[in-house]
């Protein structure tokens, strides 16, 4: 393990209805495991020796008794809530929303828990050790903001479509801005996608995008929360509206409050939109283990 000690936040309050149940508990690998377990392996021979799961609070049961026992063996866990009443001041909860407020909102709700430069992921993508292992020496250097990205035509899902953070940077490799598409649909040589006014436009594939595999000091906080007062000021009738985290990073890198450095995975990543991806989950797992990446059992 690396001297360094890390904090990894997973994001896990997601509903999942297009998954059809809580994916996050689907198993994964020869004897049950979880995507998130071989995450926090990954993670933990990286550095990151603490975790912080993001859940909802009427999922609980579940996550203790699937994957907190699982975890709580081999990692310190910690649990926090991300509710819909968890709003800064003065705001109350939208009249008829009943999702959570989006992957910005979810890592705020982390803000008392973590303890100093951290990773942020979600709980049913794999995302490979090099990730991991290039997030913590990113930190070591230079401990500031970064983004794992990953190509586009590695992250696109046989089974419908997919939401994508667009990356676009400088000639030194840092963040210019990410761009949230939504209705990515894979195609025979790319992907396409409709914008907001129905026109269509064709991606090659090769395109960085955000996974959501983010490297953050305990400064995002403030800046995140400020953002979302924003944001629930212009979307307070919206019941659907999300406060998508790469949106909140990219307009902080526009305007100057943020450096993000974009950082590549050497990794193939994977994960659980829907639930016809679960064998080709399972599949690549035990390609990974059949080429000596992991333990047949993963913590023996």
């Amino acid at each position: 393990m690396a001297n360094a000690s890390y904090d990894l936040v997973i994001l896990a309050a997601g509903m999942g209805s297009r998954f059809g149940g809580i994916k996050q508990v689907q198993p994964v690998g020869p004897h049950g495991e979880l995507i998130i377990e071989y995450s926090a392996f990954d993670a933990l021979r990286a550095g990151f020796d603490r975790l912080v799961l993001v859940i909802r609070e009427d999922i609980e049961a579940d996550f203790r008794a699937v994957i907190g026992k699982r975890l709580e063996q081999h990692l310190n866990v910690c649990y926090v809530y991300q509710e819909l009443a968890d709003l800064p001041s003065g705001f109350t909860p939208t009249a008829g929303r009943t999702k959570p407020w989006g992957t910005g909102h979810a890592v705020l709700a982390a803000r008392a828990q973590v303890r100093g430069p951290f990773a942020v992921i979600n709980a049913d993508d794999f995302y490979g050790a090099s990730g991991y292992q290039t997030l913590a020496a990113h930190f070591a250097a230079a401990p500031d903001y970064a983004m794992v990205g990953y190509p586009l035509r590695q992250t696109l899902s046989e089974h419908g479509s997919v939401s994508r953070g667009l990356c676009a940077t400088d000639n030194s490799g840092h963040m210019k801005r990410i761009t949230e598409i939504t209705q990515i649909e894979k195609v025979a040589n790319g992907a396409r996608y409709a914008d907001a006014a129905g026109q269509r436009h064709t991606l090659t594939g090769g395109e960085m995008v955000s996974m959501n595999f983010w490297g953050f000091t305990p400064a995002v906080f403030p800046q995140l929360e400020a953002l979302f007062r924003d944001f629930l000021r212009r979307n307070a009738a919206d019941p659907k509206a999300e406060f998508f985290l790469p949106t909140a990073l990219s307009a902080l890198n526009e305007n100057g409050a943020a450096k993000i450095s974009l950082l590549r995975s050497s990794d193939e990543w994977f994960g659980l939109t829907y639930r016809e991806d679960l064998p080709t989950a399972q599949a690549a797992v035990k390609a990974l283990i059949a080429a000596g990446r992991y333990s047949d059992r993963l913590w023996a």
